[in-house]
């Protein structure tokens, strides 16, 4: 590519020695100027350079004890050095003028001498003198020209501008071109004085003759001995597109600032094509001639014509860039046309302040009274004047402000009481602020945590709960959960639960409940029964770990709901030995007639203790039925002749649980044509509801059961052997007491039947009298009824009793039997305990009295 590349190292120390000649001696002024000396470039090690000694007028002899040195910056390349021996300047490392001075212009090396004894400072400067040590170069050892076959004789064409390395005359000088009849050659100058080339027709295109020229393009250097290099041009001819874009100016200014960010817009350029479509789409970019450092620069969009700023400016370095940009349409043979663009930098104040932390105190305490200092912040602007003051300011709505110490210095302190609670972290926005026109800041934020107290309560959630707990829960088991709150941190916030001492029932709290202290989780520690206790309350306390520790209360309402753990208890009829109940019924029953009255009752409340009846088994389904609220069991027709003269029964009682508990009695009816008289299997009671669920229920009635089974044989077998008569002699050998039995000799059988008797049977307690029943007068002449009932027939809460006689209106006289009179009256009909109906715990006593009426119909053997 290049040519006369010289002829060695010996004609280029000839070349050095002329430079040294042509230089002449340098100027003196040791005392009070700079020597300046002049050096090519490219020098070998140890070239002589100039004799210090001499032209500084030092004793050679003594520059070594006088430490005679060059001082240089640190990491600085040492290119020059001096000997100490002769004070002779000489050549350390070759020195590359085009690596030492990037840009332009005069190549100087500053040094400064430093010699001690006296101390003496002297500056010498060494001009760096440039050699043709460089060919130009193209960029492209080919380049593509492509031209439309219609352009215009005399229409220029930029070639891509050689590089040269080299300064001055060394520096590309001019351009050469290949013999051609078509194009000619013309070298431009630009404003920094440096060349290229546009490649001019000459001769019109004919693309149909000749598709495409080639041409070799030159260019020459102007140093001795020349320098060259080349590329080859490819012309290619192209159809005629016959309008070309237009600028709307050939050459545009604008002025940018140093500080622009990248992507800045710099100008907009138009350029205009009369043809349409794709001839007249207009694609821009820079000149084939623009420099490198343009384009790391700046960026031309293709589309747009936007000139934007790709790199980063520097007014140090290059005050003015110089932008050669072209439009071409997309038709074919597009011919570009171009325009130049002068770009001219703004200096600004480009040094912003620094904000340096000096010394921080944190975290602070939430009570630190005003005017305590957090921190201490140094500020400094590296630039000088107007540029390099500063004032500094925090941001506001901050309980801080800044206070000025020395100059540059600052104090932040605290102008307020803080509530960490409130702001538990400030985030202070620290401004600091030059006088440069425009002003630079410098934020820095100073976070600055609160440190906290214990200055807050705990705070439950609810001012009190309410729990509801099912009864039969198992122990141990969760029931609740009670939460706190407390707006410190840390160990000021860490909450322990309690429960406050107390008794329920007697009993201590805690053998109720227990409460986990660090979560709040509430346990029951025993089994709950519904019917034992329905509710409590307990006092639980929230305490936190500060010093002093603050506490809170709050009650918490257990309600224990009931569960349906009851079955029904059937209370009449009464099974005898564990059989099933019998009744006669007489043959001659109409429909509709009270055979009996089923009672049960349930320990349970609400729905659960809500009884209802239901006929689960029979003989014939179409002779009886049952009462589903009450119980009563009747016939649904009158008996027939084929009717079984035994029908076995069974009845079921279920509550309104769920899941529904339930209990059965087998009934055995015995349909008779006349009705003896005998007791039946069926009584009269109420069994308090609050024994129903007892435990020792079954065996109270059972022993209830036996005594009264065993008091009524003995009653037959008396009433059968004694007569009337004897009654009272019967009555002296009796050992009830007190004497309160009468004998029923004389009385007559009454047409109205039995009358009402009512029983009370409470004995006291602690006594053991026993309990005499008579009967009203109504039954046969020579019967009387005598029940004489212990203690234990009190506790079973369960008696009943027989009418003395058979009565007489079922078997003969249908019409009597429909009177009222002549049947049972009941004063209360047993109802089935609810909550929503039972007496209050305060009545409930009284349940214990029980009624016995004597039957006025033998429909109606037992009532509950």
């Amino acid at each position: 590519m290049g040519a006369g590349t010289g002829s060695g190292r010996g004609q280029l120390f000839l070349r050095s020695l002329l430079f040294l000649l042509l230089a002449g001696p340098p100027a003196r002024h040791p005392a009070r100027g700079q020597l300046r000396y002049a050096v090519p470039e490219e020098l070998e090690h140890g070239a002589f350079v100039a004799n210090l000694g001499e032209d500084l007028g030092l004793d050679v002899s003594t520059l070594s004890a006088r430490r005679f040195r060059i001082v240089s910056r640190a990491g600085a390349r040492q290119h020059l050095e001096v000997n100490l021996e002769n004070g002779i300047l000489f050549v350390n490392e070759r020195i590359d003028r085009e690596e030492v001075c990037e840009a332009g212009g005069t190549c100087l090396l500053h040094l400064q001498l430093l010699v001690e004894s006296p101390l003496e400072l002297y500056r010498v400067e060494v001009e760096v003198l440039d050699i043709n040590d460089h060919a130009p170069t193209f960029p492209w050892q080919e380049y593509v020209l492509e031209v439309a076959e219609s352009a215009v004789l005399g229409a220029r064409f930029p070639l891509e501008s050689a590089q040269d390395p080299d300064m001055g005359t060394n520096s590309v000088h001019t351009y050469r071109l290949s013999p051609n009849g078509f194009f000619s050659l013309e070298v431009q100058t630009r404003s920094d004085a440096s060349k290229f080339a546009e490649l001019v027709l000459e001769r019109a295109l004919d693309r149909e003759q000749q598709r495409v020229h080639r041409v070799l393009l030159t260019a020459l250097d102007g140093g001795v001995p020349e320098r060259s290099g080349t590329a080859h041009i490819l012309v290619t001819v192209l159809d005629a597109n016959d309008n070309v874009p237009a600028f709307d100016q050939p050459s545009y200014g604008v002025s940018l600032p140093e500080d622009a960010p990248a992507g800045t817009l710099v100008i907009q350029l138009n350029a205009t094509d009369l043809d349409e479509g794709p001839n007249g789409e207009i694609e821009y970019s820079f000149s084939g001639h623009a420099p490198p450092r343009v384009r790391e620069l700046f960026h031309v969009e293709p589309r747009s014509g936007q000139v934007l700023l790709k790199g980063r400016l520097d007014y140090e370095r290059a005050s003015l860039h110089e932008l050669y940009v072209q439009a071409k349409d997309r038709g074919p043979s597009a011919v570009a046309v171009h325009c130049r663009v002068l770009v001219h930098l703004l200096d600004v104040n480009d040094n912003a302040p620094e904000v340096t932390l000096t010394s921080v105190s944190t975290p602070v305490l939430e009570d630190a009274p005003p005017g305590t200092v957090i921190a201490v912040i140094s500020v400094l602007d590296r630039d000088s004047g107007d540029n390099g003051r500063v004032s500094c300011e925090v941001g506001p709505n901050v309980p801080f402000e800044l206070r000025s110490s020395f100059r540059n210095y600052y104090t932040l302190v605290t102008t307020q009481a803080l509530d960490r609670e409130v702001v538990p972290e400030y985030n202070v926005s620290i401004t600091a602020r030059d006088m440069g026109s425009p002003a630079l800041l410098t934020r820095s934020t100073l976070t600055i945590p609160v440190s906290d107290v214990n200055d807050n309560a705990p705070r439950f959630l609810q001012p009190s709960y309410s729990v509801y707990v099912m009864e039969n829960n198992a122990p141990g088991a969760s029931i609740c959960s009670v939460s706190a709150l407390d707006p410190d941190c840390q160990q000021n916030a860490y909450l322990s639960y309690s429960i406050a001492d107390g008794h329920i029932h007697g009993m201590p709290v805690g053998t109720y409940v227990s409460i986990n202290s660090d979560s709040g989780h509430m346990y029951a520690l025993r089994s709950l029964d519904y019917e034992q206790i329905r509710s409590f309350q307990i006092q639980v306390q929230a305490q936190d770990a500060g010093f002093p520790p603050l506490s809170a209360n709050v009650t918490v309402h257990i309600f224990v709901l009931d569960q349906n753990d009851n079955a029904p208890v059937i209370i009449s009829p009464m099974l005898r030995n564990g059989s099933v109940a019998t009744e006669l019924v007489p043959r001659s029953a109409r429909p509709g007639y009270l055979v009996g009255t089923v009672s049960a009752v349930d320990a349970d409340a609400g729905l659960n203790s809500r009884l209802s009846y239901q006929l689960l088994q029979a003989t014939d389904f179409t002779l009886f039925s049952v009462a589903p609220d009450t119980g009563e069991l009747r016939t649904l027709r009158s008996f027939l002749e084929q009717d079984a003269s035994r029908q076995q029964l069974v009845v079921q009682v279920r509550d309104g649980g769920q899941p529904a508990l339930s209990a059965t009695v087998s009934l055995l009816l015995s349909v008779v044509e006349t009705m003896p008289q005998t007791l039946s299997d069926f009584s009269e009671f109420s069994l308090p509801p609050e024994v129903s669920s007892s435990s020792p229920l079954t065996l109270y009635l059972l022993v209830s059961l036996g005594s009264i089974s065993f008091t009524f044989l003995l009653a037959i077998l008396i009433l059968t052997a004694i007569r009337c008569r004897g009654e009272r002699r019967s009555r002296q050998g009796d050992s009830c007491s007190p004497p309160r039995c009468h004998c029923c000799p004389g009385s007559r059988p009454s047409s109205d039947g039995l009358k009402t008797s009512n029983l009370t049977a409470q004995p006291p307690a602690g006594t053991t009298a026993a309990t005499c029943l008579d009967v009203p007068a109504g039954g046969p002449p020579g019967y009387c009824y005598k029940v004489c009932l212990g203690p234990e027939s009190a506790q079973s809460d369960f008696m009943f009793l027989k009418p003395c006689s058979p009565p007489r209106n079922n078997e003969k006289d249908p019409g009597k039997r429909s009177r009222p009179e002549q049947h049972l009256q009941v004063s209360k009909e047993a109802k089935q305990p609810n909550t929503d109906w039972l007496p209050p715990s305060t009545q409930r006593p009284a349940l214990k009295r029980y009624r016995i009426q004597p039957w006025g119909n033998r429909g109606s053997r037992w009532k509950g």
